[in-house]
């Protein structure tokens, strides 16, 4: 149980208390004015920095992911009263695990990220891979929530390529992977498979 002094006071305890049970903040919903960027990034791996300095409490990043918004190509930390800019270099969240569970005896596929959210691959929250021109190697990203991805860690995108099939869609082979009665492409299929 959390102590009374370890909950900030005033707005941030009430996001703190929304929060506990996971429940998200209307984000999308509040428009305050914008008060500048402030020096805070989130790493390609994941990891959180306030100026140039890792920010190791993991429930603090939490807080932070949960008033987390994209608009247009820019991050924002929005509270109802305050809007400020961060830099994310990819995605501000990463897929560290997932799970298949069967839905209609259909596969379902749940990824948990590294804030806590769990996210079941559907049509409101699509995979998709983008392939480096040079070296073609993959990045894949799941859809969230409002905008906001999370980058497959390498570890369970190499779980899910075991998990792939080779489907036939418009005249050309994928690999790609079910998930609640939908396929989602991952790569192209050798033409000899």
């Amino acid at each position: 149980m959390t102590q009374a002094k370890d909950r900030p006071s005033g707005l941030l305890g009430q996001i703190v208390a929304e929060t506990d049970g996971r429940k998200l903040p209307p984000v999308h919903q509040w428009n305050p004015p914008f008060c500048g960027d402030i020096d805070m990034v989130i790493k390609r791996d994941g990891s959180w920095h306030y100026m140039k300095s890792p920010i190791g409490r993991e429930r603090m990043v939490r807080l932070f992911s949960t008033v987390l918004r994209k608009d247009g190509d820019d991050f924002f930390l929005v509270t109802p009263v305050e809007k400020v800019g961060i830099m994310v270099e990819d995605a501000p969240f990463i897929a560290i695990s997932v799970e298949v569970s069967s839905q209609n005896e259909k596969p379902c596929l749940s990824f948990v990220t590294n804030v806590g959210d769990v996210v079941v691959l559907d049509q409101e929250h699509p995979l998709r891979v983008d392939l480096d021109p040079q070296t073609q190697e993959p990045s894949p990203y799941i859809l969230v929530r409002d905008r906001l991805e999370a980058l497959i860690h390498r570890n369970v995108f190499y779980q899910l390529v075991e998990m792939a099939d080779i489907r036939e869609i418009k005249g050309l082979k994928w690999y790609g992977i079910e998930s609640c009665g939908d396929f989602y492409l991952i790569a192209p299929a050798p033409e000899d498979q």
